[in-house]
């Protein structure tokens, strides 16, 4: 369970997130991996480093007002910082041990999403399914909507 419901908060976060609309939802998510990225700062043991740490990711999180791509690296940076903390003792939580790790596992889930571009889970399924029909298509062969792969229909 310490490894499965770190999944599910991350795919859960994913899912609110959906619901707010863009470009809001994009702006939205750069504030909270910049929050993300201080969370350390009241306590996480690497003196300075928790310094230099939360200046990289915020950073980072202001280029992702713009960029989901910088947003999901954030959110990589973290978890690499998650690790550290896990590794050394200091829990992002003081009073849960495996506070960390558990987010080391739920960040990546969210990274994952935002390199997907934010989307809903209806846009997630659309954007799997045309990637789909794009990776299968062969040059000149009909699909359902009777378009050829060149994307003319009756060439």
């Amino acid at each position: 369970m310490q490894y499965v419901a770190p999944v599910g908060v991350g795919l859960l976060y994913a899912l609110l997130m959906s619901l707010v609309r863009e470009p809001h939802r994009r702006r939205f998510n750069a504030v909270m991996v910049a929050g993300a990225g201080a969370a350390y700062l009241s306590g996480g043991g690497l003196g300075g480093w928790e310094f230099v740490f939360t200046a990289v990711v915020t950073y980072v999180a202001y280029r992702g007002l713009d960029s989901w791509a910088f947003i999901g690296v954030a959110w990589l940076l973290h978890t690499a910082w998650d690790i550290v903390h896990h590794v050394k003792g200091n829990p992002i939580i003081p009073f849960a041990h495996s506070s960390s790790l558990g987010c080391a596992i739920c960040d990546p889930v969210i990274a994952l999403w935002c390199f997907a571009g934010g989307k809903t889970p209806k846009e997630l399924v659309a954007w799997v399914r045309g990637a789909r029909e794009r990776k299968g298509a062969v040059p000149g062969e009909r699909g359902r909507s009777g378009e050829t792969s060149a994307g003319v229909a009756g060439a």
